[in-house]
C-alpha cells in the first residue's frame, strides 16, 4: 500500500487561509524575491496604501438631435481625455501629449502647455467658471496615461488642481500632493471646487469664496471606490463615477513591497489584482457629502468601467472605456 503525502492536506489548508485568487499569487511573490526582481521595477513604492504614442489624425464627432453623427475638427491626437463647453460654445479639452486645448469653429488652439516651468502632461479634467477661469486636474506628473496603474502601486501623490486665467494666458498651482487628481466640478454657486482623489477614495473641497477662500477640506470620504470623474446635478448635488478597486487582490497586493513591485513589472498582473474593468458603480452625492442614491452593475453586463455620469433632463448619461455607446438611464424609473 502507498504511503499517503500530507501535502494535498497543505494544500487545502492554504485555500482556507488565503482567499482563492491570492494563493498563485503569494507563491509568484516568493518567486519574485528569489529573482531580485525589486531591481527592474519601474515604481519606488511608499507604504501599504490607506484603501477606505505616436499622433494620429482623428476627429470630433458631432451628435445631431436626430441620433446621427458628423465630424466636426480635425483634432490630429487620440489622447484626448476630459472636456467642458465654455460659455461662447468652445470645447474645452484635455489632450495628455499637448495640454489643454481649445476647440471651436476657427479650429484647435493650445491654450496652456507649461506651469511653474514644467510640461503639462496627463491633464485629466477641466471645468469652466463664469469668469471664465479653467481649472483642471494632472492626474499624475511621474506616470504616462498607460502606465496610470503604476501611480496606484506606487502609493505617492503626485496630482496637482491647476487654474488657467484666460486674462493672463498664466497657470497656477491651486492644490499640490493629490493622490490621482481625476474630476473636476464646481458647486451650484461656483463658491468651491470639488476634485476627485481616485486612490483615496475621496473628494476634496477647495474654496473660492468666503471667510474660507483658499482652504481645503473633505467633501465625502471612504466612497465606495476610487472616484472618476465628478458632473454637477440641476439640484446642486454631484454625480460621481467609482472605480472598483477595492478589490481582495488589490487589498492583497499593498500588504507589502515586494508584490507592489512585482506587479509593476508585469503589468498583465494588473486586471487580476485591480479588478477595475469588469464592474459599475455610480453615486450621487449631496452637498453635505453624503450618499443619496447609488447605481451599480456588479456583474458588469450591461456596462462596465463607468467613468463618467451626466445628468441631463432626468436623464443619467453614462459614459464607459469599455463600451462603443453612451447609455441613458431614466432617473423617474429608478
Amino acid at each position: 500500500m502507498s504511503r499517503k503525502h500530507s501535502l494535498p492536506a497543505i494544500i487545502r489548508t492554504s485555500k482556507r487561509c488565503f482567499p482563492a485568487s491570492c494563493s498563485s499569487f503569494l507563491l509568484a511573490c516568493l518567486l519574485a524575491f528569489t529573482l531580485q526582481i525589486l531591481f527592474f521595477s519601474p515604481i519606488s513604492p511608499a507604504g501599504p496604501l490607506d484603501l477606505s504614442h505616436a499622433s494620429l489624425a482623428s476627429s470630433l464627432p458631432t451628435n445631431k438631435l436626430n441620433g446621427s453623427w458628423e465630424n466636426w475638427k480635425m483634432i490630429n491626437s487620440n489622447s484626448l481625455f476630459g472636456i467642458t463647453i465654455t460659455k461662447e460654445g468652445h470645447l474645452i479639452v484635455c489632450d495628455i501629449e499637448k495640454g489643454l486645448i481649445r476647440i471651436g469653429e476657427d479650429g484647435v488652439n493650445v491654450l496652456a502647455t507649461h506651469f511653474n516651468g514644467s510640461e503639462i502632461r496627463f491633464a485629466n479634467n477641466v471645468i469652466e467658471a463664469s469668469d471664465g477661469n479653467l481649472y483642471f486636474s494632472i492626474a499624475s506628473t511621474k506616470f504616462e496615461p498607460h502606465n496610470w496603474y503604476l501611480d496606484v502601486l506606487e502609493g505617492k501623490p503626485h496630482g496637482k488642481l491647476l487654474k488657467y486665467d484666460p486674462s493672463s494666458t498664466k497657470t497656477s498651482i491651486l492644490l499640490d500632493g493629490l493622490c490621482f487628481a481625476n474630476g473636476v466640478a464646481l458647486s451650484r454657486d461656483e463658491d468651491y471646487l470639488v476634485v476627485c482623489e481616485t486612490w483615496k477614495f475621496r473628494c476634496l473641497k477647495y474654496w473660492l469664496k468666503g471667510e474660507d477662500k483658499g482652504k481645503t477640506e473633505i467633501f465625502v470620504n471612504n466612497l465606495p471606490g476610487g472616484p472618476d470623474n465628478i458632473n454637477l446635478a440641476p439640484n446642486g448635488s454631484f454625480w460621481i463615477a467609482l472605480l472598483q478597486l477595492t478589490s481582495e487582490g488589490l487589498e492583497f497586493v499593498h500588504t507589502s513591497k515586494a508584490s507592489k513591485h512585482l506587479v509593476a513589472t508585469f503589468p498583465k498582473l494588473t486586471e487580476q489584482v485591480i479588478g477595475v474593468y469588469k464592474k459599475a458603480t455610480v453615486v450621487n452625492v449631496a452637498v453635505d457629502g453624503k450618499i443619496i442614491k447609488r447605481f451599480d452593475d456588479p456583474s458588469g453586463k450591461v456596462m462596465s468601467f463607468v467613468t463618467a455620469a451626466l445628468e441631463f433632463e432626468d436623464h443619467l448619461y453614462l459614459g464607459s472605456l469599455n463600451s462603443n455607446f453612451v447609455e441613458k438611464l431614466p432617473l423617474k424609473d429608478t
